[in-house]
C-alpha cells in the first residue's frame, strides 16, 4: 500500500505490564537490525535469488507464540470458501478464537476504476472506496501478493483452533471499500484483525513496517477501546516478524523501529476491534520485491505474521 506522509503520533503512556514487552521491543529491534548489517555483508537473496531461502534472524523476542509448523512449499493452499465456526477445528490453543485477515486491495479493482475511486467517510475525513495497489517493476502485484500470505497464514491459523475470515478471497468483482473491511472485522466480533499490505515507497527504501491505530474520535470513528490491544498485537507481530523472516524493519518510517503510528486509514478508524496493518516490505525496491516474489519467504511472513497473532491472543 503506497501512501504519503505517515501520520506518526507520539508515544502513548503504557501500563505496567507491557513494561516488559516494550524493553523486549526495543532491544530486540537493534540486535535485528545489527544482524541485518551482517546478513547484507555475507550476502542476500534478494541479490537476483528468487526463490532462494532467508537466513533467519538470531534474535529472539520476550513475547514468542509457540512456534507454528510451516513448509516452505512455492505453492499455497489453493483457495478455499471462507470457514464457518462449524467447519474449523475443534480443537488447539485458540479454539474459540476469530481472526479476520484482510487481504489489501483486489487483484479486480484495476478494471472497476469508477467504483474504486467512490469516496467513503473514515471518520476523519473522505477517502477513496480502494485502491489498486503497487506491485514490482516486473508486475507482480500487491493484491496476489496479499492473497497468496493470507491464504497460507489461514491454514496456519486454523491449525492452531481459529476460525479464520477473509474480508475478500479474490472472488468479489472489485473492494470491498475500506469501510466495509472494517465493519467485516467488527461484525465478525473479531478477536484480532490483521490487513496485508506490501509498500510502493522508493528504491533503497526497505523493510517492513506495521501500521497501529492512533486515537480517533471523530464521526463514526472511535479508536479509543482498541488502541492499547491494537499496540499490544503490532509489537508482537512485529517481533515474530523480525524472528522468523529475518527482515529488518523498515529504513525510511519509523524510526527503525517497525512501528508507525496512523489516524488517516479507513481500516483503523472505523475498526471497533483489535487491527493493525502490516507492510510486509517494498515491491519498489529490487532486494524487498525478490523475497516478495519468492514462495519460501511468503511462508515465513505468513508463519511470523500468525505467531504473533498466537502470541497476542494466548496473552
Amino acid at each position: 500500500m503506497s501512501y504519503v506522509g505517515p501520520d506518526f503520533d507520539p508515544p502513548q503512556p503504557r501500563r505496567n505490564r507491557r513494561r516488559t514487552l516494550t524493553v523486549a521491543l526495543a532491544a530486540l529491534v537493534p540486535g535485528a537490525l545489527l544482524g541485518w548489517v551482517v546478513y547484507e555483508a555475507l550476502g542476500s537473496p534478494g541479490d537476483g535469488s528468487g526463490d532462494a531461502a532467508v537466513r533467519p534472524s538470531s534474535v529472539t523476542p520476550a513475547d514468542t507464540a509457540p512456534t507454528i509448523s510451516a513448509t516452505n512449499d512455492d505453492k499455497p493452499p489453493g483457495p478455499t470458501p471462507t470457514p464457518t465456526p462449524e467447519s474449523t477445528s475443534a480443537s488447539g490453543p485458540l479454539k474459540g478464537k476469530v481472526v479476520v485477515i484482510d487481504p489489501g486491495h483486489n487483484p479486480n479493482n484495476f478494471q472497476h476504476t469508477a467504483e474504486i475511486n467512490r469516496k467513503v467517510n473514515i471518520g476523519t475525513n473522505w477517502k477513496e472506496c480502494d485502491t489498486t495497489g503497487t506491485s514490482t517493476n516486473d508486475g507482480y502485484t500487491e493484491a496476489k501478493f496479499t492473497l497468496d500470505v493470507a491464504h497460507r497464514m489461514r491454514t496456519l491459523l486454523e491449525k492452531q483452533g481459529a476460525t479464520v475470515e477473509f474480508t475478500q478471497d479474490g472472488d468479489r468483482s472489485w473492494g470491498p471499500c475500506v469501510d466495509e473491511r472494517a465493519q467485516i472485522g467488527n461484525k465478525a466480533h473479531a478477536d484480532a484483525v490483521v490487513s496485508l499490505h506490501a509498500d510502493g515507497a522508493g528504491p533503497g527504501q526497505r523493510g517492513f513496517h506495521v501500521i497501529l491505530p492512533g486515537k480517533v474520535n471523530a464521526g463514526a470513528a472511535n479508536t479509543g477501546p482498541i488502541v492499547t490491544p491494537s499496540r499490544d498485537l503490532g509489537e508482537r507481530i512485529a517481533g515474530s516478524f523480525v524472528r522468523v523472516t529475518g527482515s529488518a524493519p523498515s529504513n525510511y518510517v519509523g524510526d527503525g523501529t517497525g512501528l508507525v503510528t496512523r489516524k488517516d486509514l479507513g481500516g483503523l478508524n472505523l475498526s471497533t476491534v483489535p487491527k493493525v496493518f502490516i507492510e510486509c516490505g517494498n515491491m519498489r525496491d529490487s532486494k524487498d520485491a525478490a523475497l516478495l516474489t519468492s514462495g519460501a519467504w511468503r511462508q515465513k511472513a505468513a508463519q511470523g505474521i500468525s505467531e504473533g497473532i498466537v502470541s497476542f491472543l494466548r496473552g
